[in-house]
């Protein structure tokens, strides 16, 4: 039913990842096949991509949903419906920002402070910068950059439009950033076309909850236990609940079983806290998914 495109690359890893968590585990021949499938009956056909060719593919309806960077979806301007966010980049739920930056030592504090024309900026992004200098009364010559963007200052380029997570790498080019252009999360996008169609629109919205769920468990575990009544609140009181616990009365004791979702992290310090006050059967679960 759905043709799905998957980004290759720096996303590649994250985004097999998350679906392999989803029960959408994407199967391929090699690591360099650019065919793969899903076995799931939603799944016609999956083919992965570069994830700048990614939104114009889908806004073109090659492919009915598509993941792809809010980056490059503005850099070519693609005609897409955002099904939602995933909160994932290359290793980490921080999102990239497309940043301006100059060399260190310019007298540039903000994007104002730059002459309007006569600018030299090298960039990945040349639609999305033009628009932003345009924006800002800028006539720049923005040329496009192929890589080490951020080697090409000061005698290349005066500034440069780039990605970064931290800032790190740009700081120890001897850059400094004066704005954020683009914040960008990783996003599901669906063609337009296909979202107007009701049958694929709901195989979209069940794959979303899948994606989503997935992510929410990620860093999440169930903690059961049991606790005598006199103790119940103490453990209650405890417990760093996702929502409010689950607590169900014993058949015949005065005592309760209490479950609730818990971050991972906390474990170390919370089963020893609950055992302390009073907790027994302590069991730590894995989650899959979490669909609200």
């Amino acid at each position: 039913m759905l043709n799905i495109v998957l980004p290759k690359g720096s996303l590649e890893r994250a985004t097999l990842e998350l679906f392999d968590d989803a029960d959408l585990g994407v199967t391929r021949s090699s690591d360099v096949d650019y065919r793969a499938s899903i076995d799931d009956p939603r799944v016609a056909e999956v083919r992965i991509l570069r994830p700048q060719e990614i939104p114009r593919y889908v806004a073109e309806g090659r492919f009915d949903l598509g993941i792809t960077g809010r980056d490059w979806i503005e850099e070519t301007a693609a005609d897409v419906v955002t099904l939602t966010e995933l909160h994932y980049s290359k290793a980490t739920a921080r999102p990239i920002r497309v940043v301006l930056a100059v060399a260190a030592d310019s007298g540039a504090q903000s994007v104002a402070d730059l002459p309007t024309s006569g600018l030299r900026v090298h960039t990945e992004y040349p639609e999305l910068t033009r628009r932003y200098l345009t924006q800002h009364g800028i006539d720049a010559e923005v040329t496009l950059s192929y890589g080490a963007t951020e080697a090409k200052v000061p005698d290349i380029a005066d500034a440069v439009v780039e990605i970064t997570e931290t800032g790190r790498a740009l700081r120890a080019a001897g850059l400094r950033i004066i704005d954020t252009i683009l914040t960008s999360y990783t996003e599901l996008i669906a063609s337009p076309a296909a979202y107007a169609d009701p049958e694929k629109r709901v195989a979209m919205e069940q794959l979303v909850v899948l994606l989503s769920g997935a992510l929410e468990a990620r860093g999440r575990v169930l903690i059961k236990l049991n606790i005598d009544e006199a103790n119940l609140d103490a453990v209650i009181g405890i417990l760093p609940a996702l929502k409010s616990p689950t607590v169900s009365k014993l058949f015949n004791e005065a005592a309760y079983a209490v479950e609730t979702v818990v971050a991972k992290r906390e474990i170390n310090t919370l089963i020893p806290a609950l055992k302390d006050a009073g907790a027994t059967g302590i069991i730590e679960l894995p989650i899959a998914k979490i669909v609200h």
